[in-house]
């Protein structure tokens, strides 16, 4: 029993053959085919034969097909047929020319006419199908009557099978030397997309630059977790830009299963990026319209932003520099807990700041399914992304900003005015510093003169205390603001009007070689109830994402804090240093900026 391989047959070393097997020209066998003919001998793979990774072909001792040379054969492959992912051939069987196997399918001791299309996961045992005959898949074929009743092949059948099955997945080697398998132009993207959504399938897409794909390491580009044509196209098509000049393929999965059903091809080093687009813009499986996951640049990210809050998710960031960029190893950024817009652009332009000549990409995430919805870079090296502006109006249902005291009863009124209802609660020094605080007597009040009049009452009764303002959302029964109004030693007005009462948080200005943005982070943590630290690194900690903590900050006060952060930035001249700002009540970071670094 001898191996036979013709000239510019195209095996790969990874691909396993034994037996008496003849291998024609220009047949292509995919790292992972395998091929044991020591059954029924012998095997014949015809000229052009696309097998693919995971093929299985094998044969009992007993029985034999007839050829299409007139001879007896175990397994019998005509020419340009193509065997996808994972399909089994078990002889005696033949399978015609220019036929199409699909992934998983099985064919036992069958005999396939020449242009027969065979789809995903069926089986075909015991039968004889007539050239051009279409098969369904998941279909079970076990009997004549059943194959003799198998539609012909219409033209968009056959597009699907010259796309899917054009590809040579992986390179593939000619008596030692590398050569670029064949791949057809003009790929549409649409129709495949649209025939994996319509069967339940979920696509994602995976990507290699020429090392990596010799060697068959592909990395996986952002999930995809939509399920509407459009939104999995623009997915797509910002894998294509930001991968320009590498190789790219569409991968098809079957969710039930959790096995690939479609490996495509969809870009190769020099190609024009595909251009997908889709003739009708579909809505998102959660009702609302689907969003738009493109590389922004500008502001458009803050047209992003305000979307997904519309539709109730989430935003979170990540960064990476080049290194951790090419393998997909992103750092989370500082979380975002707040749904306000403001505070969330607020947040990310924080985070393009800190991580400026690194990659940012910015997260949408659906708390209800607790997964992504959209990933999109918003600032890559070399390329500044503009800050975001915050959006003015009224005061927003989820604000967690410190007003002043003269707009107290600014922010009173639009709470009441949102259906809202009004508290307050109050701490000691030393409860302020546990975060636990007492609440004051409810305020039962619904009109503005009534919640102020409660307002100064509380005041009174705990002046030399922290108190703070309670806005609560009664439907659902959860806080939408929290702002301190005093502090020990502060100034308050009692004023039984409608007036606001005055409060004044440091008695006098703060002098300060700190920069303006940084005094205003320091100013609001403070007024939140927040406790502040920072963090130094040298130039290669900072480049591992390795911190150390700073020597603790005590301070309760804006003008303790700050002296205590400039002796900080004098103790670690030439290192990075950033502000951290936590919440001591549930342990977590709420602020995460950079405030020196090293001169270059």
């Amino acid at each position: 029993m001898t191996i036979t391989i013709e000239p510019h047959a195209h095996v790969h070393p990874l691909a396993r053959i034994s037996g008496d097997v003849f291998v024609a020209h220009d047949a292509a066998l995919a790292p992972g085919v395998t091929i044991h003919s020591h059954g029924g001998t012998p095997f014949h793979i015809g000229s052009g034969v696309n097998i693919q990774e995971g093929a299985i072909l094998g044969g009992l001792s007993q029985g034999r097909v007839l050829g299409a040379d007139g001879k007896d054969y175990g397994v019998w492959i005509g020419q340009h047929t193509v065997l996808t992912h994972l399909c089994l051939i078990y002889g005696p069987c033949f399978i015609g020319s220019n036929c199409f196997i699909g992934f998983r399918s099985t064919i036992f001791n069958s005999r396939i006419g020449d242009g027969c299309i065979v789809m995903m996961h069926t089986l075909i045992q015991d039968v004889e199908i007539a050239p051009g005959k279409y098969v369904a898949s998941g279909s079970i074929i076990t009997t004549q009557q059943q194959a003799d009743r198998l539609p012909d092949i219409t033209p968009a059948d056959r597009v699907l099978a010259e796309q899917v099955g054009s590809v040579v997945a992986q390179p593939v080697m000619t008596n030692g030397h590398q050569e670029k398998p064949i791949m057809k132009e003009g790929i549409e993207l649409a129709p495949l997309v649209r025939q994996l959504l319509s069967r339940g399938h979920r696509v994602g897409a995976e990507y290699a630059d020429t090392r990596r794909f010799r060697t068959s390491s592909w990395q996986s580009c952002p999930n995809i977790h939509a399920a509407d044509e459009y939104t999995v196209l623009n997915n797509l098509q910002a894998c294509l830009r930001e991968h320009g000049g590498e190789y790219v393929r569409l991968v098809g999965i079957d969710p039930k299963s959790r096995q690939r059903v479609m490996e495509q091809m969809i870009q190769r080093p020099g190609d024009t990026p595909v251009v997908v687009q889709s003739n009708s813009v579909a809505s998102s499986s959660s009702g609302h319209s689907a969003v738009n996951v493109t590389n922004s640049n500008g502001n458009d990210w803050a047209v992003q932003v305000r979307q997904l809050l519309s539709q109730g998710y989430r935003i979170g960031t990540e960064h990476a520099d080049e290194r951790r960029f090419r393998t997909s190893s992103w750092h989370s950024c500082a979380p975002i807990e707040t749904t306000n817009e403001g505070e969330v652009l607020t947040a990310l332009n924080a985070c393009l700041a800190e991580h400026a000549g690194e990659y940012v990409r910015l997260i949408g995430i659906d708390p209800k399914n607790k997964r992504r919805v959209a990933e999109v870079i918003i600032q890559r090296p070399g390329s500044k992304a503009t800050p975001a502006a915050a959006p003015t109006g009224a005061v927003s249902s989820a604000s967690y900003t410190s007003p002043r005291s003269d707009d107290l009863a600014t922010q009173v009124r639009a709470l009441l005015s949102q259906g809202f209802r009004v508290g307050t609660e109050h701490a000691d020094e030393r409860r302020f510093r546990t975060s636990s605080w007492h609440s004051c007597a409810p305020i039962e009040a619904t009109n503005e003169a009534g919640v102020l009049s409660a307002l100064n009452a509380c005041l009174a009764e705990h002046s030399g205390e922290y108190v703070r303002l309670i806005g609560i959302d009664p439907k659902q029964k959860r806080r939408v603001t929290e702002v301190i109004i005093q502090r020990p030693n502060g100034k308050t007005i009692v004023n039984s009007s409608v007036s606001a009462p005055q409060v004044s948080y440091n008695s006098a200005p703060v002098s300060s070689s700190l920069p303006e943005e940084v005094t205003q982070h320091i100013r609001q943590l403070l007024s939140q109830g927040h406790r502040l630290a920072a963090e130094h690194a040298d130039e290669r900690r900072f480049r591992a994402s390795s911190w150390y903590s700073c020597p603790p900050i005590n301070g309760n006060t804006e003008a303790e804090v700050v002296r205590a952060l400039e002796q900080i930035l004098q103790d670690y001249q030439g290192e990075y240093v950033r502000l951290i700002g936590m919440d001591s009540k549930t342990k977590r970071r709420v602020l995460e900026t950079m405030i020196q670094r090293p001169k270059r």
